[in-house]
């Protein structure tokens, strides 16, 4: 193999992708196969995928296990360009089939990518494929920090490894797509081989090495996944809403009877409306105007419960469950304790969760400020996220 290799690559050869995720991943915990399973917001798999689709691979071809179409096509809904075929009983195996479907139209060039490496930095992509402009074949390497030694019978230490000598592989790894498909349909090499950059140095072609990136660590184990996340996050939200005459009025998805409602494009629910801004922000999604602005007809006179049902749907898809939600309604009137135990049910309903993780309960400004004027409500709310 070669030293490093780190021009950029230029011309316009077309370019197509390999995405390897038929494992089974049972060392990582998860209840599908780590490949599926979700990670910093998304499944593993989709990471690289829109990795790769944004690096200019057209086609894109996922090799996964029997009988997970729906799940991987669920993982990957919307993404354009993605080709699904199923493995084989080894790593080679499944590559060959992957290289198989693309041959019919071939690219020039393919990178063969493990699904276990979520994050791709657009760097390495762009060595890799620079060094294809002298080399039939590329890895990302990185070098060797800890002291080696061979194991000997008895798991004694046996004689030091040169650290020097060795390179840590990752993937994706890239190739000139004939010669790569030609180098596996001519394996006859052990049962399995480690990674492609095997099969083809065993068809005799050249591999150089680029440098490669510890932020294509590959996840194994629960612990990978564990450490994607805090473990708790908090987001706080606050609302006000002018009261007025004609109007209903909903707080915590309740309707209380009162003289004066609360004006806006929705429903109003000024306490919904802070305790979906508290979610959002606990995960980073912007806020509730984002995701419903009120320039939008659609949104018009529409009940509030459904920004709390969205807001909880994305925080399940963070990864999060809620821990607690506090929810503060501050106003002269009407009265809050007789409605509290209702809105607290409602809440609960709406977000899923035993009725003990909310609370609400009101206070006045002691008639000072608008609340205090009776000219509308406030509200604020905090929420505390709990990693799944």
């Amino acid at each position: 193999m070669s030293q490093f290799v780190s021009e950029p690559r230029t011309g316009a050869a077309s370019l197509a992708a390999i995405v390897v995720a038929a494992g089974q991943g049972l060392r990582a915990g998860q209840p599908v196969p780590k490949q599926f399973a979700r990670w910093r917001g998304k499944p593993v798999v989709r990471h690289s995928v829109e990795a790769l689709g944004k690096a200019g691979c057209r086609r894109i071809v996922v090799v996964i296990p029997e009988n997970a179409d729906a799940v991987a096509r669920a993982a990957l809904a919307g993404v354009a360009g993605v080709q699904f075929t199923s493995g084989g009983a080894t790593r080679q195996e499944s590559v060959r089939l992957g290289l198989e479907v693309l041959a019919g139209a071939a690219p020039d060039l393919v990178l063969i990518h493990d699904a276990a490496r979520p994050l791709l930095p657009s760097g390495v992509i762009e060595r890799l494929l620079g060094a294809l402009d002298d080399h039939p074949g590329a890895i990302p390497v990185l070098p060797v920090v800890d002291s080696l030694a061979h194991v000997m019978p008895g798991n004694l230490m046996g004689a030091p490894a040169r650290r020097e000598d060795l390179r840590r592989v990752q993937t994706p790894q890239a190739f000139r797509f004939d010669a790569i498909l030609a180098a596996h349909r001519a394996w006859d090499g052990p049962t399995t081989a480690g990674d492609d950059a095997q099969v083809a140095q065993a068809d005799g072609l050249e591999i150089a090495f680029v440098e490669g990136d510890e932020t294509l660590h590959k996840l194994t184990y629960a612990a990978d996944f564990a450490a994607s996340s805090p473990a708790i996050r908090v987001g706080t939200g606050y609302d006000v809403h002018a009261l007025e005459e004609g109007e209903e009025l909903w707080l915590c998805g309740v309707r209380v009877q009162h003289t004066h409602g609360l004006s806006g494009h929705s429903d109003a629910d000024v306490a919904i409306h802070a305790l979906v801004d508290a979610m959002l922000g606990a995960i980073g999604a912007g806020d509730i105007g984002q995701h419903f602005p009120p320039s939008d007809p659609q949104w018009k006179g529409a009940a509030s419960d459904r920004f709390l049902a969205h807001a909880a749907t994305l925080v399940a898809e963070a990864g999060y469950v809620l821990g607690n939600a506090d929810v503060t309604i501050i106003c002269e009137a009407p009265k809050i304790g007789p409605h509290r135990e209702a809105m607290r049910e409602r809440l609960a309903a709406i977000l899923g969760v035993d009725i003990a993780a909310v609370s609400v309960k009101a206070t006045t400004t002691e008639k000072l400020g608008f609340t205090g004027r009776r000219e509308g409500i406030a509200a604020q709310a905090a929420v505390s996220l709990v990693r799944q």
